[in-house]
């Protein structure tokens, strides 16, 4: 009688936890910060997130471990794109599930004054901020300016 009462109760909990997949909901990963190859210039920080499931924007991506940062964006510049320069956004929209990806050569986080106590082969938490819900924080690997990428 109690193996029947517990192997019933297996296909509701089963039910349960299907309803909370990890890509219903908001999330950052692959996260990693490339240190600047002279101290005090500015690092860049990399990562992806996928949205939940609803459309939001992300306006900020910040770190306890830098004194301020920026989005930005890399472009090409000049006659044929000959040349490669940045650009500042205020945010980047990000629909219902959909993607944003923050890798070297396009969108990344300019990351200012970072602590000199941030080291290659450590990690820094950085914080998402969106229009709208609570700030979403993922760890973040550190390289240092030669170094290979983690991801």
């Amino acid at each position: 009688m109690r193996l029947r009462l517990f192997s019933g109760a297996v296909p509701l909990v089963l039910l349960v936890l299907g309803g909370c997949h990890p890509a219903d909901r908001l999330r950052a990963t692959h996260a990693w910060v490339r240190l600047a190859a002279v101290p005090g210039n500015p690092a860049a920080a990399y990562l992806t997130v996928q949205g939940g499931p609803d459309a939001t924007r992300l306006v900020s991506v910040d770190s306890e471990a830098a004194g301020s940062s920026e989005l930005h964006q890399s472009m090409k510049t000049g006659p044929g794109g000959a040349m490669t320069g940045m650009q500042r956004l205020d945010g980047l929209d990000l629909p219902a599930h959909g993607t944003l990806v923050f890798a070297p050569g396009g969108n990344h986080v300019m990351l200012f004054g970072v602590s000199p106590a941030i080291k290659p082969d450590g990690h820094m938490t950085l914080a998402l901020r969106f229009a709208k819900g609570q700030p979403l924080q993922v760890d973040a690997i550190v390289v240092g300016a030669g170094d290979a990428a983690p991801y």
